[in-house]
């Protein structure tokens, strides 16, 4: 019951506080306090809410005479969970009904509604499950959402909202020899050279075995985080972990390094470098690496990384806008975005962005380009990045780049899967590619130099 608690404190921390899920994990007393499989439940739990948002809301309205108001912040978060496990976990019902309205008796905040749950979730036990069948594709997504990528996308953007109800793969970048390493962590190495080890390659989709294991769901939840909020206990018993021979980094997220060729020996300078997957990619590719990001909590992982896989970098914190150093051979930028090509490991993203956050982010990004034009030698590569699925970021700010001065260097045969080669020659993955395997987040990147 206690899980359940924290679970709608930390759903109401999102929703109603506007918090990121991460953010809400590492403040929230009740989640705090809970241990072992009650902590990895509690994740769970909201996780799968955040995922299936759309959808389960959808349900419940077709059984509450009008919503619930704005002030039963905690009654609508517990009533929420309490259809996730019913529509989406596959708790029993009697579990997931008698356990929901004990929670709600339990917290002060959603005790006057405890009978109102009661009746609303023994109908969605009936009735519910149908009803979250025969909804459109994307209806667990924002609509406006949807609707761009409808406009982007076409008939991908189908394929994409289904990946998205999936539990992403744990993918892992190994130092060498990932044919080993997928041996040893009972593994497969994806085409492109990424070591991944995922439910799904064991049968199990969207509300499977995995989901329901509390212990599974610890092993393979979200890799970009703090070890702690994590539940990286899991990824850290794995063979290999602690002697640094590889780091968590999903294969999309691998690719864009890639496009900087043969780094042996250079200086390259990685902008907004944090969580630091894409730093010791360099690093353990034989680069002289400078990583740079503002944020000195996220550079702190970066350092533990670096400390775990005997990789070296230099490490600094200052703002990319305003980073000065001799240029460099070349410049590696993931730039912020809207992140909307990682919504399988963060759903709350969905839900938290804004239709005009694409606009100013799109803004920080070419601020971006033209900062790392002072930092590069007379010919040397960009690669630009970002973890989204718009088009105004990415393609719009290339589009802005090529008017401002840069050249695009098209990506060339055997660089990358061809299947994310684009037709202007850039980089574009999504969630929909590679079902049979699992999925990639969404990233697009592009090749520029100076003209």
């Amino acid at each position: 019951m206690n899980a359940r608690v924290a679970a709608a404190e930390l759903l109401v921390a999102v929703m109603d506080r506007g918090r990121a899920l991460e953010d809400a994990l590492a403040e929230t007393a009740s989640f705090d306090a809970l241990e072992g499989r009650d902590r990895a439940f509690a994740r769970a739990l909201v996780t799968a809410g955040l995922r299936r948002l759309g959808g389960v809301n959808a349900v419940l309205a077709r059984f509450l005479d009008r919503p619930l108001p704005e002030s039963a912040q905690h009654a609508r978060a517990l009533l929420h969970l309490g259809a996730t496990q019913l529509l989406v976990l596959g708790t029993p019902a009697h579990a997931a009904v008698g356990e929901t309205v004990e929670a709600a008796n339990a917290l002060r905040q959603a005790r006057g509604f405890a009978k109102l749950i009661n009746a609303v979730l023994r109908k969605v036990a009936r009735d519910g499950g149908e009803i979250l069948a025969a909804l459109p594709p994307g209806a667990d997504l924002p609509l406006w959402l949807y609707t761009r990528w409808r406009a982007a996308y076409g008939e991908a953007a189908s394929r994409i909202a289904q990946a998205l109800l999936q539990e992403p793969p744990l993918d892992i970048s190994v130092k060498s020899d990932p044919e080993s390493w997928a041996q040893k962590l009972d593994g497969t190495v994806t085409p492109t050279g990424s070591v991944r080890l995922t439910p799904s390659l064991r049968g199990e989709g969207a509300g499977g075995g995995a989901m329901r294991n509390a212990d599974n769901f610890a092993r393979t939840g979200s890799a970009q985080t703090s070890s702690d909020t994590l539940l990286s206990r899991g990824v850290a018993s794995l063979p290999g972990f602690s002697e640094g021979a590889w780091w968590v980094q999903d294969a999309a997220a691998a690719l864009p390094m890639r496009l900087l060729g043969d780094v042996a020996g250079k200086r390259v300078l990685d902008l907004c470098a944090a969580p630091g997957g894409k730093t010791l990619q360099l690093a353990a590719a034989g680069a002289e690496v400078a990583a740079v990001d503002k944020s000195e909590a996220r550079l702190k992982r970066l350092r533990e990384n670096l400390a775990r896989t005997k990789l070296e970098a230099e490490v600094i914190c200052a703002d990319a806008l305003d980073f000065r150093a001799e240029p460099f051979d070349a410049v590696l930028l993931d730039a912020p975005c809207t992140s909307t090509g990682t919504l399988r490991r963060h759903p709350d993203v969905a839900w938290l962005r804004r239709p005009s956050d694409i606009r100013s982010l799109a803004d920080l990004q070419s601020k971006l380009i033209a900062a790392a034009a002072k930092l590069l030698k007379p010919g040397a590569p960009l690669v630009y990045a970002v973890c989204s699925l718009e088009p105004e970021e990415g393609p719009a700010v290339v589009a802005e780049a090529l008017r401002a001065g840069w050249r695009r260097d098209p990506i060339r045969a055997g660089e990358i899967p061809s299947a994310f080669v684009t037709s202007d020659g850039d980089m574009r993955t999504h969630p929909g590619h590679w079902p049979e395997i699992g999925g990639l987040d969404g990233f697009y990147a592009a090749r520029l130099v100076r003209a």
